[in-house]
């Protein structure tokens, strides 16, 4: 007998419809998920991970943990002429209360690597987000939740942060993508509240949480969406303004803000522009050039404004994490340019990504050599699991993240084995180059003190320990 089914009604399709559409992106963030994670634990296992900037990190959620404000032994390093504490305070140096959200994580797992599994899932959030963006603005391409959220994942901003430690900008990642979605969306006050989080992560995010107030003042429909954006570019740029004239400054042991000395004149607003125009045309490919066909565009002008004004040659490049927060934004401007008209196929912006990334850090989960341990390796993990819980220790800049968990660890720079409070231990790496002759100035200080004696030394990997 033929059955003749009635057709189901849209009420109980909807739902079914919804869930599919949020695979598609759910997915993409599942697999990169793994693979960052897979690559960053991997690479500090290889002891390629450093103390500036993961153990500084490491020992400021540290101190969340375990209920005090964040302070690095590790900062001391470069901290400023005349400091003479044991540990940096880190709100005077940057402000990223945000970092605080992850002390009773690592509370639970002490371990430095919380930091690097949590930056991984940033990210991958940060790509659920955009992929959904793009489903919801391109119905009429099947495949834009699964492209943009793979382009924006893969791009080499991502990756650059994925690369290089962990950086509290990870965390600016999901808000900026959700305040972009939000203002895609006509919803100007969850636009704004996501914005308005950047405040928290660093203190030059109160720039571009200002800016997308202007374009949602711009763009008010009523008095209320006008009020809005004018809440949120005024209260933004104020407590901007707040946090580096009096909170920084508070907290610095030399009472400024040292990064304000570094933006500015004639040597970082004049000199590197081919550097910075490589910044600049790599972000252009991986839109197709379709960023500036967005209102959107002009979020990305903060950061690069600080970046390309700075006297900081590594500033510049497109190369390091410092690109990360102009991703979201530079994906959702995208979207906001197909949506508007333009015309482009998705596989431009996805094959630029796929062209530059054998240029990215990540590139190594596909050498063999990336997953064997060496003799360098091996005999690091050896010395620093001969170091003793709870004392203190000076590292080399390659070996200190692997002991902020357990131990008190500086950076070991010379002179440093004779400041109070004197250090227990030394572990040492010849091949560190940072800072440069750290290591071999450190070893000539203690070769005639008999106070310091080798405990072991393979494949240039040197502990000592004091009698």
């Amino acid at each position: 007998m033929l059955m003749i089914t009635a057709p189901e009604k849209p009420a109980a399709v909807a739902p079914r419809l919804a869930a599919a559409s949020r695979t598609g992106p759910a997915l993409v963030a599942a697999v990169l998920f793994v693979l960052h994670t897979a690559f960053a634990l991997r690479n500090h296992a290889r002891f390629r991970t450093t103390g500036y900037d993961l153990g500084i990190f490491g020992q400021a959620v540290r101190s969340w943990a375990e209920g005090r404000l964040p302070a690095s032994e590790i900062r001391t390093a470069t901290a400023p002429a005349g400091f003479a504490g044991e540990a940096l305070p880190l709100l005077g140096d940057h402000f990223h209360p945000v970092l605080a959200l992850l002390g009773p994580v690592y509370r639970l797992v002490p371990r430095v690597e919380v930091l690097l599994v949590a930056q991984t899932a940033l990210v991958a959030a940060a790509v659920y987000v955009t992929g959904r963006t793009a489903q919801r603005h391109l119905p009429g391409r099947p495949w834009a939740g699964v492209v943009v959220g793979a382009a924006c994942g893969l791009a080499w901003g991502v990756q650059a942060l994925v690369g290089f430690d962990f950086h509290e900008v990870a965390f600016a990642l999901p808000p900026l993508a959700l305040a972009c979605r939000a203002y895609l969306d006509g919803r100007a006050g969850a636009a704004a509240r996501w914005a308005a989080g950047l405040l928290l992560v660093k203190e030059d995010l109160g720039a571009t949480a200002a800016v997308l107030g202007l374009l949602i003042a711009h763009r008010a429909r009523d008095r209320r969406e006008r009020r809005t954006g004018l809440l949120l570019a005024g209260g933004s740029a104020l407590a901007a303004l707040l946090v580096l004239k009096v909170v920084i400054p508070g907290f610095a042991p030399d009472g400024r803000y040292l990064y304000a000395e570094r933006v500015g004149g004639a040597y970082g607003l004049l000199d590197g522009w081919s550097v910075k125009v490589l910044t600049v045309l790599a972000l252009l490919a991986v839109t197709g050039g379709l960023v500036v066909r967005s209102p959107l565009a002009w979020l990305l002008l903060p950061t690069l404004g600080w970046r390309f004004a700075s006297s900081v040659p590594s500033h510049w490049e497109p190369g390091l994490h410092y690109s990360a927060v102009l991703v979201p934004v530079a994906f959702a401007a995208l979207v906001d340019a197909l949506r508007r008209g333009a015309r482009l196929p998705l596989a431009v912006p996805l094959g630029a990504v796929l062209l530059l990334l054998p240029l990215q850090p990540t590139a190594q989960l596909a050498a063999p050599g990336f997953w064997r341990e060496g003799p360098r390796e091996a005999a690091a993990r050896a010395a620093v699991g001969l170091v003793p819980d709870g004392v203190r220790v000076a590292a080399s800049n390659s070996l200190a993240p692997h002991l902020t968990d357990r131990t008190v660890v500086r950076l070991a720079v010379p002179g440093l084995p004779d400041r109070a409070p004197a250090v227990e231990w030394l572990v040492l790496d010849r091949a560190d180059g940072f800072p440069a002759g750290a290591t071999d100035g450190v070893l000539r200080a203690v070769s005639g003190d008999p106070s310091w004696r080798v405990v072991r030394e393979e494949a240039g990997i040197v502990l000592l320990r004091r009698e």
